[in-house]
């Protein structure tokens, strides 16, 4: 629900294991997905689960708090799994399951994209977003709000959008798509309008499990999280996200429709990579030591290794073929 801070030096070093080589530093101006190219242009298409589920232990079992994981072949159906049913905060990653349930209102004809809501000093709120400081009454449409929603993860805007979507229509359409453990449960920053007091107290804005998640994004990649129309609209909103510090922060170039979310003890993130095949990523971390609010932090790094080590899996998408003369 908070901005990271961009402080300190943003090189950093990778794990020395068998498919994470030691990258280029970020400060030398080389991505990860450019010195991967050459090297991953002739992967197989098919990934290596097992070496991949070792990487991506060896990163949980050193990091300093609890690492969830759910890895998902969409093309060949090749699953992996850490902690995969357990329950874990969200933060600003149940965004996306408010992000469903609108579109499955507006599928339904109770809610128009084009509706307009007005910003009032009461519903403005701290942390992540720009409709904080918007001037009093301003107008936006619904829709102008699911983007910030999304693409800034807007506490505002997201308030805005809870505010005609109730939070017990988002725990239904999580239901009905058999995620039972997928909840948001107050408007962000107002406790207050909490419709699960408890779980608000232990989880915070949202609770999900690394599978839950992995699902809603197979959902929206097949088309079945509402229909084929708006699941399309929604990844494209989500491939807008700005937040490039988690699974992407070494993936410059790499198309992905993705989350993100943090707290003081908590980064997560879900992602669909658009690599060899569709693949889809959830990382979701909790108890962090490091809880600094800095680029290099502990939690960040983690993260962005496990999200290069799941592109090394997979390699980059094929080049389109050249043009015919």
């Amino acid at each position: 629900m908070r901005t990271v801070t961009l402080v300190g030096s943003v090189a950093a070093l990778f794990a020395a294991c068998t498919i994470i080589p030691t990258a280029p530093a970020d400060a030398e101006g080389a991505s990860a997905n450019a010195y991967s190219r050459t090297r991953l242009a002739s992967a197989p298409t098919h990934a290596d689960t097992a070496a991949l589920r070792h990487v991506l232990d060896s990163l949980a079992d050193a990091h300093h708090g609890t690492v969830g994981y759910s890895v998902l072949d969409l093309d060949d159906g090749d699953h992996i799994s850490r902690r995969g049913d357990e329950t874990f905060p969200t933060a600003s990653l149940i965004k996306v399951g408010i992000l469903v349930t609108l579109y499955d209102q507006v599928a339904k004809g109770n809610i128009s994209l084009d509706d307009p809501v007005t910003v009032l000093k009461i519903d403005q709120v701290p942390g992540s977003g720009i409709v904080q400081f918007l001037h009093n009454g301003t107008t936006l449409s619904i829709h102008d709000a699911a983007w910030l929603m999304i693409t800034l993860s807007d506490n505002t805007a997201t308030n805005l959008i809870l505010s005609h979507v109730a939070i017990r229509l988002m725990w239904d359409k999580m239901e009905s798509l058999g995620l039972h453990h997928t909840k948001v449960h107050a408007e962000v920053f107002k406790r207050n309008t909490s419709v699960a007091m408890d779980s608000s107290v232990k989880y915070g804005l949202g609770v999900t499990t690394p599978n839950e998640m992995t699902r809603l994004f197979e959902l929206l990649a097949e088309g079945k999280a509402v229909n084929p129309q708006a699941d399309s609209a929604m990844l494209d909103i989500l491939e807008h996200n700005e937040d490039q510090t988690l699974l992407q922060r070494y993936l410059d170039g790499v198309r992905a429709a993705h989350k993100t979310g943090a707290d003081d003890a908590i980064r997560t993130e879900c992602s669909l990579f658009y690599l060899r095949h569709r693949v889809v990523a959830c990382v979701l971390t909790k108890d962090n030591k490091d809880q600094r609010w800095v680029l290099d932090s502990e939690p960040q790094i983690t993260m962005a290794r496990m999200g290069y080590a799941i592109f090394q899996a997979w390699g980059p998408a094929p080049a389109p073929p050249a043009a015919s003369k």
